[in-house]
């Protein structure tokens, strides 16, 4: 359960479905066309509700601060799914994100670290500010060390502009993940594929 402060927060950003439809639209219109005919009459609608479920970053909470008394070395969330939006463009971006931390005495739910990347790409975002994201708010709970690398394709540099389908990288470490020597073990685990580290 939500509580006082957390449901005041949610009902602060929770997105004013009449208001947008409006903006849409008004936008149609802008573009030149008909927001009456039939293939556009309840567009203003969706969108409204498609907005409210891709931007729900802003009223989340990850759920981080719900972990279990364990000792363990690196865990190591490979492929999270990410869908986001490029706030310069307002096109989507997406791809897969890897978690890799040392916990400090406690270890996170599985389905908390997936919930987190929701948390923030769930949002107007760039890459490199998602990716930091998820590794401050991992650090802030008392591991170790934390390392995410990102990888995601750019409709705002696919559809417009460059017209490239590069891959973009991006990647953030804390802690002890800073030392060299860990980072590169720890990156070696994420990217060898899982039948040779299955052989060795």
């Amino acid at each position: 359960m939500m509580n006082m402060q957390e449901e005041k927060k949610s009902k602060k950003n929770a997105l004013n479905r009449k208001t947008i439809e409006k903006l849409i639209r008004k936008l149609l219109i802008e573009l030149g066309e008909n927001p009456n005919r039939e293939g556009l009459v309840d567009t203003p609608r969706r969108m409204a509700e498609m907005y409210e479920e891709i931007f729900a970053g802003y009223r989340m909470n990850s759920g981080l601060d719900i972990s279990f008394s364990e000792e363990s070395d690196t865990i190591i969330a490979k492929d999270i799914q990410f869908y986001s939006m490029c706030e310069h463009h307002m096109l989507p971006f997406y791809g897969k994100i890897n978690i890799a931390y040392i916990p400090s005495g406690r270890v996170f739910g599985i389905s908390k670290l997936a919930r987190l990347v929701e948390k923030y790409s769930r949002r107007l975002q760039i890459q490199e500010r998602l990716t930091k994201q998820v590794a401050d708010e991992i650090m802030e709970m008392g591991v170790k060390g934390v390392l995410i690398t990102a990888e995601g394709e750019h409709l705002c540099m696919k559809m417009r502009g460059v017209r490239n389908g590069s891959l973009i990288m991006t990647i953030a470490y804390r802690g002890i993940l800073e030392q060299k020597r860990l980072r590169e073990d720890t990156l070696s685990l994420i990217y060898t594929p899982k039948a040779e580290l299955l052989s060795t």
